[in-house]
Order: C-alpha cells, then structure tokens, then sequence
C-alpha cells in the first residue's frame, strides 16, 4: 500500500537528519519529534518505506562513513569508530563485521591492495604505461629528412 506523499515527506525530514549527523545519537523518539508524528508510528512507516528500522538504517550510515574513512585516512581504527558515533570500540567491530563481513583493519588493508593492483588500473592508462618510448623513431625520421632522404621510413627501420 503507498503512503502518503506527506508522509513521505516527514520520513524524510527525519532521515535527511540522521545522513547529515550519522554520528548523533537519534532514538526514535528525536526523530519522531523531528517528523511530528508518535515514536511508534514514526517507526512503523519509516520501516515501511525504507525497508529498514530507523536504528538499523542509522547504524548502516555510520559503518558506511567508517568505510570511507578506513579507506581514505590513516586515522587509528578506534577514532574512527568514536568519530562516526560509537561509544565502545568493542561494538563497533561487532556491528562493523556484522555488516560489512570483515574486521575494521582488513577492510582497510584490502582498499589500500586494490588501489595497488594493475587490474584496477583503466586498460588505456596501463597502455600509455607501457607504450615504447617513441622519441627515437620520430628523431630518426627527422634526421633522415635533414640529411636528405625523403623516402618513407619502413616500419623495421622503426624499432
């Protein structure tokens, strides 16, 4: 059954406010009052048209910003879990590992080994890479004109 474009609406009020500040604490209560509707109500059709608990969406968002964090910083494992909202280290590789399937510090060793490897490099970049250094040819070929000889230049004499 759809819901109401108002509705609709207030939910997103609320989880447009939990994407901007995932590292809030956001009971339901807060986001009900944010949406204006009752906290279980509010939970109900936030279930409803997102798929998820308002709970188990906010925690998704954090490990999703760990995630990018992990990947782009060097920061320590555990600022990164206090930064993106967690209050114990010990959770957040629980629900870290829960959701993503790997530890924290795998995830981010993994990242930094994929940005290493040639196959993730795109196919023409790798073959500029490797493209032979084409400054003799060209300065050959000139040389030859200089000197008088106009003919083409066969593709043995090249290489």
């Amino acid at each position: 059954m759809p819901q109401d474009p108002k509705l609709l609406r207030r939910l997103l009020r609320a989880k447009d406010r939990m994407d901007a500040a995932s590292h809030e604490d956001w009971p339901v209560s807060r986001l009900a009052e944010v949406s204006a509707l009752s906290p279980a109500h509010f939970a109900r059709a936030f279930k409803q048209a997102f798929g998820l608990p308002p709970h188990r969406y906010l925690l998704t968002r954090r490990i999703e910003h760990a995630c990018a964090l992990l990947r782009e910083t060097g920061l320590p494992v555990s600022d990164i879990a206090f930064r993106t909202g967690w209050s114990s280290l010990g959770t957040f590789g629980r629900v870290f590992r829960e959701v993503t399937g790997a530890h924290p510090g795998q995830l981010r060793l993994d990242a930094r080994a994929a940005v290493q490897a040639p196959g993730r490099v795109p196919g023409c970049v790798l073959g500029a890479a490797q493209r032979p250094d084409l400054e003799s040819a060209v300065s050959e070929k000139r040389r030859r004109r200089v000197g008088g000889t106009t003919s083409a230049i066969k593709s043995d004499e090249v290489a």
